[in-house]
């Protein structure tokens, strides 16, 4: 398969850095991203991660999350970036939950330039548990700011749950997005309360093809060959697969049969 596809880190949620490294890499993915957790996260950590990822071969692919919020910037973000920056990931994933959307222009573009400085593509996600909901609005912050290093980030789950759909992609440049996640669940939730969302999101992902949403739909409207990030968080896959390992190959052999 000639597309990339990146293990995200949020399969694996309770697994280190490392752990998600190697795991990505005995599973048979290519690349895979991490998580930054500003209160573990030390010196030593991105030293431990940029050598595992040196010694699996694996290519260090995002990095998550930027999360703006109302009020100062936080100095965690730019320690994220310039810990990505030295493992020498390609993405940093960016939300709000800053209601001034203008505000979160601002702090995207000096984030822009932050990134770029280190590499970077800040890849900006909407999703309707944040309060930039939906593609409209991501597409609005990402092409207001108009840095190169921005770009927009699709997940299959928040453009169904934020109303949106796979044909919203059509005519939009390509060099708008850097990768896709991709995912499947229900084509709808029994309400769109705030809880039932984020559940959704964190514990009740489905692989695709094991769902209703338009997953084939949105790669195809997707530019050609663009790498996807396959995020399957959900509760019964991690009971299902304790082992770091037999999760993410799991999680690979799915995607492949569906993408095939």
């Amino acid at each position: 398969m000639s597309r990339l596809l990146s293990l995200a880190t949020g399969n694996l949620p309770e697994f280190t850095p490392v752990e998600v490294v190697e795991a990505a890499a005995e599973a048979g993915w290519k690349a895979c991203g991490i998580w930054f957790d500003p209160e573990k996260w030390t010196a030593q950590t991105t030293r431990d991660t940029r050598n595992a990822f040196e010694r699996t071969g694996l290519k260090p692919f995002d990095i998550e999350v930027v999360w703006i919020r109302p009020g100062e910037a936080d100095p965690n973000h730019e320690r994220l970036l310039a810990a990505g920056g030295e493992i020498g990931v390609a993405n940093a994933l960016m939300v709000s939950s800053d209601p001034d959307m203008d505000a979160t222009k601002r702090r995207f573009e000096e984030l822009c330039k932050i990134a770029d400085k280190y590499g970077i593509n800040a890849c900006f996600e909407f999703l309707p548990i944040t309060e930039v909901k939906s593609l409209p609005a991501g597409l609005d912050i990402v092409q207001s700011v108009g840095h190169p290093r921005g770009k927009l980030l699709v997940d299959a789950l928040h453009l169904a749950r934020s109303g949106g759909h796979p044909d919203m992609l059509k005519g939009l440049p390509a060099d708008l997005f850097t990768y896709a996640q991709i995912c499947d669940a229900p084509a709808k939730l029994p309400d769109m309360e705030f809880n039932t969302i984020l559940y959704e999101a964190v514990d009740g992902r489905l692989m695709p093809g094991e769902g209703q949403l338009p997953v084939k739909e949105l790669v195809a409207n997707l530019p050609k060959d663009l790498p996807l990030a396959p995020e399957q968080r959900s509760r019964p896959l991690r009971d299902q697969y304790p082992d770091a390992t037999d999760r993410a190959k799991a999680i690979l052999d799915a995607t492949i049969r569906f993408l095939s």
